[in-house]
């Protein structure tokens, strides 16, 4: 699909007043992306996990106003509280989308949102953020536009939420989302995420994530302005070649369940991230020490008992502790035992691979 195909034509029905709520997740990428061109086009391929318990939910009111406005009119509340600080970030949104979205300005919109994990806790909040609010914004324009099939409301929905956070278009579906075009991929597009067209094992659908809270304030450097520094970078063109190499080893990864190869590839995506950042003008580390304290004990862990466990990162400290549902119990004792002093406020989640996101 082309952008132009999500350019609407004159509504098919008159809508006056209404209300929608969706709850959409987080995701945890398994090959990163890292680096964008303009409009929020990716640098490179990446695939991710679709999580289950970290989500945001949003409630989208609109009512028809008597004449069209020349800005959007919208309030925000997050866990109940007005929360203009959050107002900016959404106004962008609302800029970046009007051109496929133009029957936002003709509504007063208030939205209410609220996470199912701690607010400030470290975990990125703006995938499973802007892909609800996408999800509410697609529920109007069905509204409005009757006709809309299920495959194009869920295409459009990722491609919204990807103008507002590029890892948002990952969150719409699960359990396994492609985001980026690559050659070997079927459908794989920069414009919005697909479900993972190819086999998957069965040991990779109950995939469990420990989300270790290293480090719960604010990160030194946005991601945006992490992105923005790949342009130049000395090594960006060979990491934008592992990202395509690596995804396309993954395809046999996840046909056959092999966890070796599994782990080789996840491990090494997650410290290539962190290494562009480290080798960036200006450079930044993002882990701390207790990040490193925990991927050594990982390590040791698994070499000393064979249980397949290994991390990811996102663009910050805490830690992934990715693992088969098989071996939940051992590693839950692992990490109750071993890591869980690492963490701040010995505060971590468990999560599992999900299927994406629901209306309410």
């Amino acid at each position: 699909m082309r952008e132009q195909d999500f350019i609407p034509g004159e509504y098919q029905k008159p809508v006056q007043s209404g209300k929608v709520t969706w709850q959409s997740p987080s995701n945890i990428a398994l090959v990163k992306y890292w680096g964008k061109k303009e409009n929020q086009i990716p640098a490179n391929p990446s695939v991710s996990f679709t999580l289950e318990k970290c989500r945001t939910i949003t409630t989208l009111e609109f009512q028809k106003k008597e004449t069209r406005g020349e800005a959007f009119d919208f309030e925000l509340f997050f866990e109940g509280k007005k929360k203009d600080d959050f107002k900016p970030k959404v106004e962008k949104f609302f800029e970046r989308i009007e051109k496929y979205s133009p029957f936002l300005k003709d509504y007063k919109l208030i939205i209410q949102t609220e996470n199912t994990f701690p607010h400030s806790s470290g975990i990125a909040s703006s995938a499973s953020g802007m892909s609800a609010l996408a999800l509410c914004v697609m529920s109007l324009q069905k509204e409005l536009y009757p006709d809309l099939t299920e495959d194009f409301f869920l295409k459009k929905a990722s491609f919204l939420a990807r103008l507002g956070s590029g890892s948002a278009c990952r969150s719409i579906e699960g359990e396994l989302i492609e985001w980026g075009k690559h050659a070997s991929l079927a459908g794989s597009s920069d414009l919005f995420g697909i479900k993972y067209p190819y086999k998957v094992h069965e040991i990779f659908k109950t995939y469990q994530d420990s989300i270790l809270l290293v480090d719960k304030g604010q990160k030194q450097v946005s991601s945006s302005l992490g992105h923005n520094l790949m342009h130049g970078h000395p090594f960006a063109g060979a990491r934008f070649e592992q990202a395509h190499a690596n995804l396309e080893k993954l395809q046999a990864v996840f046909e056959t369940g092999n966890l070796g190869e599994f782990i080789k590839i996840v491990e090494s995506e997650a410290l290539s991230l962190h290494a562009m950042m480290m080798s960036s003008e200006p450079y930044f580390i993002l882990m701390k020490p207790n990040t490193l304290k925990i991927i050594n004990k990982i390590w040791e862990y698994r070499e000393a008992t064979g249980v397949p466990v290994c991390f990811t990162l996102d663009a910050g400290a805490n830690v992934h502790v990715l693992y088969p549902e098989k071996n939940k119990v051992e590693v839950l004792e692992f990490i109750k035992n071993e890591l869980v002093a690492y963490c701040e406020k010995g505060q971590y989640i468990c999560d599992n691979i999900g299927k994406g996101a629901e209306k309410l």
